[in-house]
C-alpha cells in the first residue's frame, strides 16, 4: 500500500534511498539543508517539505539518513522536531549511524509519544543505495520490525533484525569494525607483494580462492586492476569515504570502551585511519588506505 513518506536527509545516501521509495510508488517529501539534494529528489518525482514540522504532521513514516548522532537529536526531540509533530502512530525509521545509547534513548522518547521506532543503519555505500541493494540491520520491537520491513525491502536487498532497540546499531558499527580491520590488512598484503615484485593481479588471482578470501579483496580490491568496478580504478572516488569509516571505528571504540571489550585491531585500525584523514584523505575512498600504507598519500 503507497504511503506518504518524510525523508530526512537527502544526500549522498540518502538521497538514492529516496529515489527508490518513490519508485516504489509511495509518495515522498523530503527536507535536506542543501538545494541540489531538494532538487534531485524534485528530479526523482518527490516533493520538497517546507521543514521537519510540516514534513512530520503528514508523513505515515518518517525516514532520516543524517551525519551524526547530533542531528538525530535536533530532529526528533526539539520541540519543531519529528516527535512533537508527527502524525499519531506514525512509523518512525532512523538509518543514520549513531552510538548505541542514543539510538536506545530516542526509541525509547518515540515509545513514550506512541511511535513505533527502528534503528536501521545501513551497509552497501552509495552503489548500494542506488542499485536498492542494501543491508539494513534493524533494531526495535518485532511490531516495529515488522512495519518498516515492507520500506526497507524497497531499498535494499537484505533487511535482518538484530534485536531491540539499538541492536542495530551495534550490528553496523561491529560489521564496520570489521571491514576496517580487513581493509587495512588486504592493503598491507598488497603493498608487501609490490616491494616483493609480485604483481597485483597474480595476488589477487591467488588469494581470492586461497585463506585470504575476504570482501574487502574480492568485492572492494584497494588497487587498480582486478576489479574494474572498485573505486581504485576511479582515482578512489567515494563509495564510502574514509572520513565516515573513521566515525564508524570511533564508534566501535566508545562501545568497546563503555562494555569493556578488547579490540586491539579495532583501536589500530582506527589510529591509521585517524592518520590517514588527517594527513588529507578524508574524502578518498576508504580503500585508499593503501595509498597511506604505501607511502603516497
Amino acid at each position: 500500500m503507497a504511503a506518504t513518506i518524510g525523508f530526512i536527509g537527502l544526500g549522498n545516501m540518502g538521497g538514492p534511498m529516496a529515489a527508490n521509495l518513490i519508485k516504489a510508488g509511495h509518495r515522498v517529501l523530503g527536507f535536506d539543508l542543501a538545494e541540489p539534494a531538494l532538487d534531485a529528489l524534485e528530479k526523482a518525482g518527490g516533493e520538497r517539505a517546507g521543514g521537519v514540522v510540516a514534513l512530520a504532521s503528514e508523513a505515515d513514516v518518517v525516514v532520516s539518513m543524517l551525519p551524526a548522532g547530533a542531528h538525530v537529536r535536533k530532529i526528533y526531540l526539539g520541540d519543531d522536531g519529528v516527535l512533537a509533530n508527527a502524525k499519531a502512530g506514525a512509523l518512525l525509521i532512523d538509518s543514520s549511524t549513531i552510538d548505541v545509547d542514543s539510538a536506545r534513548t530516542f526509541a525509547a522518547a518515540a515509545a513514550e509519544r506512541g511511535f513505533p521506532m527502528v534503528d536501521a543503519p545501513v551497509s552497501g555505500g552509495v552503489a548500494g543505495a542506488a542499485a536498492g541493494t542494501l543491508t539494513f540491520m534493524v533494531g526495535g520491537t518485532d511490531d516495529a520490525f515488522e512495519r518498516a520491513k515492507p520500506y526497507l525491502a524497497v531499498m535494499g536487498k537484505t533487511v535482518v533484525h538484530a534485536g531491540g532497540s539499538g541492536n542495530g546499531q551495534a550490528a553496523k558499527i561491529c560489521n564496520n569494525m570489521i571491514l576496517g580491520i580487513s581493509m587495512i590488512g588486504v592493503s598491507e598484503a598488497f603493498v608487501l607483494a609490490e616491494r616483493l615484485g609480485l604483481e597485483a593481479q597474480k595476488l589477487f588471482d591467488i588469494s581470492s580462492t586461497a585463506s585470504g578470501q575476504c570482501w574487502s579483496l574480492t568485492s572492494y580490491c584497494p588497487v587498480p586492476g582486478p576489479l574494474p568496478a572498485s573505486p581504485a580504478n576511479n582515482d578512489y572516488t567515494p563509495g564510502f569515504a574514509a572520513e565516515m569509516m573513521l566515525k564508524d571505528l570511533k564508534l566501535a571504540q566508545e562501545a568497546a570502551h563503555a562494555s569493556g571489550a578488547a579490540t586491539p585491531l579495532g583501536a589500530e585500525a582506527a589510529a591509521l585511519y585517524s592518520l590517514f584523514c588527517n594527513s588529507g584523505g578524508e574524502g578518498a575512498d576508504f580503500s585508499a588506505i593503501v595509498k597511506f600504507l604505501r607511502g603516497s598519500a
